[in-house]
């Protein structure tokens, strides 16, 4: 279990190195391994396909298994070649980028991003990364709309008590207004709409949410936006069989 649990750190750290690629001296300084340790692992990692290292630099970089098995895991959610269709339609009709995010524990994990081809000014958040979920409208859309026992189990892991009750008003919000707004809350200057997206049992299955730069953003462009996003995610809720309560 130990040798497990040290080759996935290995692997998130190499995922988020901003070379995509670091020495052996470098991975046993932000794993906390030692040299001859982190030696044995990588070899082991190697043979599995999990990392490669370079012949000229000698530098690790992820292997490929992990885009095989993430796509095929992707090839099993149906409910994305059903969703896809309508976030693409959206990011055409806004012409901001548009992304889809699922719950993952105390977490949502951004599994799909739309750009607008028509905006050259983007934000970019990579497909994959995790979020905490207090954090964002994303977020925030699919707390509200949890069961409020979940939502409050979860809430109570992430921040101290004395936030929680103005995080609760945030979601009671959101539940009478039917979307989620943020400013700034991950990346200064930046805002983002959200709503949740529902299956046919009920149950919030993630978010719709649109990305754009907030600078010199009027107010009727914000209001445009939402109306259609909230147009986006009934169709989207209804294409995985919700139909109201």
């Amino acid at each position: 279990m130990q040798l497990l649990e040290r080759a996935m750190t290995i692997a998130k750290v190499l995922a988020s190195a901003s070379e995509n690629s670091l020495s052996i001296s470098e991975l046993s300084a932000k794993c906390n391994l030692p040299l001859s340790t982190l030696h044995r692992i990588l070899k082991a990692m190697i043979k599995e396909g999990m990392i490669e290292q370079d012949d000229q630099t000698k530098q690790y970089r992820l292997g490929t298994i992990w885009m095989e098995l993430g796509l095929q895991v992707y090839d099993t959610m149906d409910y994305i070649s059903k969703i896809r269709p309508e976030l693409e339609r959206l990011a055409r009709e806004v012409e901001e980028s548009v992304y889809l995010s699922k719950p993952a524990g105390l977490d949502t994990i951004i599994i799909e991003r739309i750009d607008s081809a028509a905006n050259p000014i983007r934000i970019y958040d990579q497909l994959g990364i995790r979020i905490p979920m207090h954090i964002g409208a994303a977020n925030k859309a699919i707390l509200a709309t949890m069961p409020f026992s979940q939502a409050e189990e979860i809430i109570e892991q992430l921040i101290p008590h004395k936030e929680v009750a103005e995080l609760e008003a945030q979601l009671e919000q959101i539940r009478l207004q039917g979307f989620a707004i943020s400013h700034g809350e991950r990346t200064a200057g930046t805002s983002s709409i959200a709503v949740s997206i529902l299956n046919g049992f009920n149950e919030v299955v993630g978010a719709v949410s649109i990305g754009f730069v907030s600078f010199n953003v009027s107010e009727e462009h914000i209001i445009t936006l939402t109306e259609r996003l909230m147009e986006t995610g009934k169709r989207v809720s209804m294409k995985l069989g919700y139909r109201g309560k």
